[in-house]
């Protein structure tokens, strides 16, 4: 499955500064992020936090009127574990990521959360969900 870049136009004043974050790995980009975060008092989670809140309240709402249950999931790798050879062939295979993304993705689960792949629906969920489990991996849909 490809997904569809939508094409954002970059000021020229910021070209240099996204042509040079467009080179760093996940886990570098992880740690850009929190400096940025230390050096002015940010925090890069909370819009995301409050967003999942926002939601979560409207499924909340949903249920209790009989609307349909959610049907698309994110799955989120909390924690690669032992096997991390396996767990990057997993990623390769459900994302279609390359050797280094892959590995990249599964380093920075160490120190964090990282999503493997949004907007995927129950039955498909369940099936990466199990995949990643057998390779000794920690994942949560949300």
């Amino acid at each position: 499955m490809a997904e569809e870049k939508e094409e954002v136009e970059v000021p020229k004043k910021f070209k240099s500064l996204v042509e040079e974050i467009e080179k760093m790995s996940v886990l570098d980009m992880s740690e850009l992020v929190k400096v940025l975060e230390k050096k002015f008092g940010v925090s890069a989670a909370m819009p995301m936090a409050v967003a999942g809140a926002g939601q979560a309240s409207v499924q909340a709402e949903g249920a209790g009127s009989g609307e349909p249950a959610k049907s698309s999931f994110t799955i989120e790798l909390k924690d690669a574990g032992e096997k991390k050879i396996e767990v990057i062939k997993v990623i390769r295979d459900v994302v279609g990521k390359g050797l280094k993304e892959a590995k990249d993705m599964v380093d920075a689960a160490a120190s964090g959360p990282q999503i493997v792949k949004e907007n995927v629906k129950k039955e498909e969920a369940e099936e990466i969900k199990k995949k990643f489990e057998a390779a000794g991996a920690k994942v949560e849909l949300k």
